[in-house]
């Protein structure tokens, strides 16, 4: 089935455009505080250095988005599709971040809904991988409707594996 993992994505209060390259800077200003990354499996993402292999792997993934607060154009984070599994029907979202500021004001439900409501067109099941001490995103992933499936190791993009849950939602389940 063929169908874009990087559309523009929007809803009244914020859009999802595909990240590029030049985007590297205004992302990196949000990513570089440590404690957007306390409970990531990789805490130094908050590092210049560390950070830019991350966004390597976003940008190579062809699946990844900045977050973008309409009223005011200011960058909040990132997220992104990956892993599409055409013979299961699921993909996954996931490398979600937030700034600080963005926190506790129910954006990554709206973002989740519209990320949600785009691809299950086009798949049955979307899976999530969170680090198993990453309780602020199983405790938000929960709340939307997702559900602890398994756990596995995940390598991320030139970093070392660490334990993940892995949480789905299917589309029956999703309203």
């Amino acid at each position: 089935m063929k169908f874009s993992i990087q559309p523009v994505l929007e809803n009244q209060e914020y859009q999802l455009i595909p990240l590029q390259q030049g985007d590297f800077e205004s992302l990196y200003e949000v990513a570089s505080d440590p404690r957007v990354w306390e409970q990531h499996p990789n805490k130094d993402r908050y590092k210049r250095e560390v950070f830019e292999n991350f966004f390597k792997g976003a940008m190579e993934s062809g699946g990844a988005f900045k977050i973008i607060e309409k009223s005011s154009g200011d960058v909040l984070g990132s997220t992104r599709f990956y892993d599409f599994d055409e013979t299961e029907s699921h993909i996954f979202i996931g490398y979600t971040f937030y700034g600080t500021k963005s926190w506790g004001k129910g954006i990554n439900p709206q973002v989740k809904k519209l990320m949600l409501d785009y691809i299950f067109r086009y798949v049955d099941k979307v899976h999530f991988h969170i680090g198993k001490e990453n309780f602020r995103s199983q405790t938000a992933l929960e709340r939307i409707g997702g559900k602890k499936i398994a756990e596995e190791e995940v390598a991320y993009f030139a970093e070392p594996a660490r334990t993940n849950f892995v949480y789905e939602i299917k589309k029956e389940d999703h309203s």
